[in-house]
Parts: C-alpha cells; structure tokens; sequence
C-alpha cells in the first residue's frame, strides 16, 4: 500500500492510494508486478514489515477494511482516490470494502485482467485490461467488458489490436465508456502503433507517466 499519482488510463494525474492485493494466475509475461502473485502463506508477515520494507518481496499481510482506513491516517495519507489492483484484484469480494471507502469520502477504482467476476459498489470506477491467451489460460469474461468504465488495453503489435476487436464485438456495439491503448514497456513500435490507432478511432492513449517521471 502506498501513496503515489495514478500513471496511467483515464484518471492518469490523479493523486492516489494504490492497494495491491496479493495472488494472480493470469500469467502476464510482461508484468512489472511478478512479486504480487505467488499467493502462498508462507509469505504471509506483519502490516509494518510489509509498509517499511525497501525492495520488492512476495511478503503480504492480512487486515480488515477499518484497519486500512486506519492506516491512512498513520502513514498520512492525503489522497482521497483508492486504487485497488494486484496482483487480481477481482479474485476477492470487494463489495463491503469498496462501499467502506466510498461511506468515508474516498473514490474508489479497480485495475482487473477481467479474467474474474467483478463485485464492488457501482460507484466504483472499474479498469478492465483484458488478458487475452495469457500462460494461466484464463478467459476474458463478457461480464467483466460490459461492466468496466475503460478498457485500457496493452498493445505491442496488431494481433493486439485485432484481440481488442474481437472481444468489442461481444458487446454488440454498446460499450459507452473509455477505450484506452497503452504500449507495452515504452516500446517505440508500441507506441507508434498505439498513437496511430488511437486517433483513427478516436480512442485515448494512456502511457505509463510513472515510469517516465521515475514514481512508484
């Protein structure tokens, strides 16, 4: 859990409290979050081992939604928008704890593969990027396209693209909300393609600022 401005997608700028859960199948080659998957309890610590370590680990804690609001005001938090990623998010209920933050004050949004059903309140901003043939095999749910807000989806080549249209075509034409095309690993070819699409089909570019301007 930590404090940082949000790098990518719609609400790109955004201060925010990044929460990341642990465990995901899904199985991304390209994830810069590899340390969030193994959810095994020997990795299993304290809050405060978890909050002051200094490099990247398997180690998590456990802890219920009021500790957490707790904890913002002990690491004095000032951001009011919570980001909820992973990790899978979406592999936990996420109902009674999106509703806790949102009865505090706080906005909330969910970063998922879409690989897993999504319960939260309504009011939560949902983020689906759509894992498609990743290494864990899982599918892309229907449910998860038509309740997301953004579909940000990672692109490196045109098959890329060419997934993203197959998996719009599921909704029929109905999907209001944002698309948005991120490049995979600042790549320059990514980028160009990305850009490319972007404005032929009036869709938005999310790069990833953090990892240009150097923040977690």
């Amino acid at each position: 859990m930590f404090e940082t401005i949000q790098g990518e997608g719609f609400h790109t700028g955004v201060p925010s409290i990044f929460i990341r859960l642990q465990g995901c199948p899904v199985g991304c080659p390209w994830c810069d979050t590899k340390h969030t998957w193994t959810l095994d309890d020997a990795f299993l610590t304290t809050a405060e081992t978890v909050m002051t370590k200094t490099r990247e680990s398997e180690a998590f804690f456990n802890t219920a939604g009021a500790s957490v609001l707790a904890m913002f005001d002990t690491y004095g938090y000032q951001a009011r928008h919570v980001v909820i990623t992973g990790g899978e998010p979406c592999m936990y209920d996420l109902t009674a704890f999106t509703r806790l933050l949102h009865e505090n004050g706080y906005s909330t949004q969910i970063e998922t593969s879409g690989t897993y059903e999504i319960k939260c309140v309504p009011e939560t901003w949902v983020t689906v990027s759509p894992k498609v043939d990743m290494k864990g095999g899982l599918p892309v749910l229907t449910s998860a396209l038509k309740r997301a807000d953004e579909i940000k989806h990672p692109v490196a080549m045109q098959k890329h693209i060419e997934e993203l249209d197959v998996l719009l075509e599921r909704l029929d034409g109905a999907f209001s909300g944002q698309i948005c095309l991120q490049p995979i690993s600042q790549q320059q070819r990514a980028t160009d393609l990305a850009i490319k699409t972007c404005i032929e089909r009036n869709w938005r570019l999310s790069l990833q600022t953090h990892k240009y301007i150097g923040i977690e």
